[in-house]
């Protein structure tokens, strides 16, 4: 799927211009998700994240996930990290295995 500057530099080569989405919902336009923060940007003091394969359930303090991680990193990439080897339910495919995050950020 092309990405806005592509689609206005092929709809120029066309010689009309195309609209871009305007609904508040669309990729481009949208606020940036909880799971998409930094976590220098959250304001909880609690981060929890699950997953919804095998319901386990993890819990960091904002501050040690800063200290251990770095203020700048994704809250998505440390739930990942948190997550990762410790998945309970295990079916032998590569495409299944492992933790499916679920972010409880605001």
């Amino acid at each position: 799927m092309p990405n806005p500057t592509q689609m206005d530099k092929m709809a120029a080569a066309v010689g009309r211009s195309v609209p871009l989405l305007e609904d508040p919902r669309a990729e481009t336009r949208s606020a940036p998700s909880g799971a998409t923060l930094r976590l220098s940007q959250i304001n909880q003091h609690v981060l929890r994240v699950g997953c919804r394969c095998c319901a386990r359930l993890v819990e960091i303090q904002k501050a040690d996930a800063a200290r251990l991680y770095g203020p700048d990193a994704v809250w998505k990439d440390v739930g990942q990290r948190l997550l990762d080897n410790n998945c309970t339910q295990r079916t032998g495919r590569h495409e299944e295995d492992g933790c499916w995050p679920s972010y409880d950020v605001p």
